[in-house]
C-alpha cells in the first residue's frame, strides 16, 4: 500500500505540471492585453496615461517578459509558496484564496454531505422495494437530477423561493459565526442546487449496485439461513455495494467544485468559484492560474483517499 501511494503521487505531480502548463498557456490565449483591461476599468483614459507608466505596470508584473520565463517564474514562485499578485485586485493571490476558499469548501461540503447521504439512502431504498410506488418515483427523479442544468434550476429557485414567495434571500453569504440562522437561510437554495448532481448520480449508482450485490449467491445464502432484512442489507450488501459509488463520490467532488463557479455566480456568493470568473473576464491570469492549481491539488488528493478506501471496503483488492 505504502509503494502504491508514494506512486500515486508521483503520478499527481506529474499531472499537476502538466495542469500548470495547460491553464498558463490557455489563458494567453485570450484576447486582450490584462493591463489594459485593468486600468480601463478603473475609467483611466488610456491615451492620456504616459507610454512608460503603462510599461513600468508591466515591468512590475513581469508582463513584460517572453511566456516561457514568464511560466518558469511562476512556476519557481508556487514552490516557494508564492501564487503571485492579481492584476485587478491589487494583492496576493495567496490572501484573496484565504478569503474566499473557506466559503466555497463550506459550501461544498454542505452540499457532499447531503449527495451522499441523501443518494445512498434513496439508491438503496429503491433497490429494496423494486417495483414498488418508492423504486417509481426515486427513478425518475435521478433522471431529472443528472439533466437539469444547476444554473437554470438556482434563477428557477429564486424567482419561486425568492421573488414569489420571498421565503429566502436571493443572494450573499454570511458566515455562520456571524448570524447562524441567516446563513443557513441563505445557503438552502445554492446548497441544493450544488448537490442535486450528486444525489441523483449516488442515488442511481447505488441502486444499480445494491441490484447487482442482492442477487449474488452469498446473500441468497443469507436470506437462506432465515436472516432479517436489516441484516441481510446492512451487513452483507450495502458494503459490497459502496465501491462503485465511493468512485462516483470522489468524481463528484470535481463536479462539486466545478460547479461551485456556476452556483457562486447565480448567488453572489463571495467564494473561489466566483473568484474565478471574475478572474477570467478581468484576464487575471495568476488568480485563475492560482485557484486551478488549488482545485487540482484538492481533486488529486480526493481521489488518492477514494483509491486508498477501496481496501478498507473490499480486502480482496490488493495493490501491488
Amino acid at each position: 500500500m505504502t509503494a502504491f501511494i508514494i506512486r500515486r503521487l508521483l503520478h499527481g505531480l506529474v499531472v499537476l505540471i502538466l495542469v500548470t502548463i495547460l491553464i498558463f498557456f490557455a489563458m494567453r490565449l485570450l484576447p486582450g492585453d490584462p493591463l489594459l483591461i485593468y486600468l480601463a476599468q478603473r475609467s483611466q483614459a488610456l491615451q492620456d496615461l504616459p507610454p512608460e507608466v503603462i510599461e513600468q505596470l508591466r515591468h512590475e508584473y513581469g508582463l513584460d517578459k517572453p511566456l516561457p520565463v514568464q511560466y518558469i517564474n511562476w512556476l519557481s514562485g508556487i514552490f516557494r509558496g508564492d501564487l503571485g499578485d492579481s492584476y485587478f485586485y491589487r494583492q496576493s493571490v495567496g490572501n484573496l484564496l484565504r478569503e474566499r476558499f473557506p466559503i466555497t469548501v463550506y459550501l461544498g461540503i454542505l452540499a457532499l454531505i447531503i449527495s451522499i447521504i441523501v443518494g445512498i439512502s434513496a439508491g438503496m431504498l429503491a433497490a429494496i422495494r423494486r417495483g414498488k410506488w418508492l423504486d417509481n418515483v426515486v427513478t425518475p427523479l435521478t433522471y431529472l437530477g443528472v439533466t437539469i442544468p444547476i444554473f437554470w434550476l438556482g434563477i428557477l429557485m429564486i424567482y419561486i423561493f425568492g421573488l414569489k414567495l420571498q421565503i429566502l434571500p436571493i443572494a450573499g453569504f454570511t458566515s455562520p459565526f456571524v448570524d447562524f440562522s441567516l446563513s443557513t437561510r441563505q445557503l438552502i437554495m445554492p446548497v441544493i442546487c450544488e448537490s442535486i448532481f450528486g444525489i441523483a448520480s449516488n442515488a442511481r449508482q447505488m441502486r444499480s449496485s445494491m441490484l447487482e450485490v442482492i442477487r449474488q449467491d452469498y446473500i441468497r445464502t443469507a436470506w437462506s439461513k432465515g436472516l432479517g432484512e436489516r441484516v441481510v442489507i446492512f451487513k452483507h450488501a450495502i458494503k459490497n455495494s459502496l465501491i462503485p459509488v465511493i468512485t462516483l463520490i470522489g468524481m463528484g467532488v470535481s463536479f462539486i467544485f466545478g460547479g461551485s463557479v456556476l452556483v457562486e455566480t447565480v448567488f453572489a456568493i463571495p467564494g473561489v468559484g466566483r473568484l474565478f470568473v471574475s478572474g477570467i473576464f478581468n484576464h487575471d491570469y495568476l488568480v485563475v492560474q492560482g485557484i486551478t492549481m488549488v482545485m487540482a491539488v484538492v481533486v488529486l488528493l480526493v481521489n488518492l483517499i477514494v483509491d486508498i478506501s477501496y481496501g478498507w471496503l473490499d480486502p480482496r483488492i490488493r495493490y501491488g
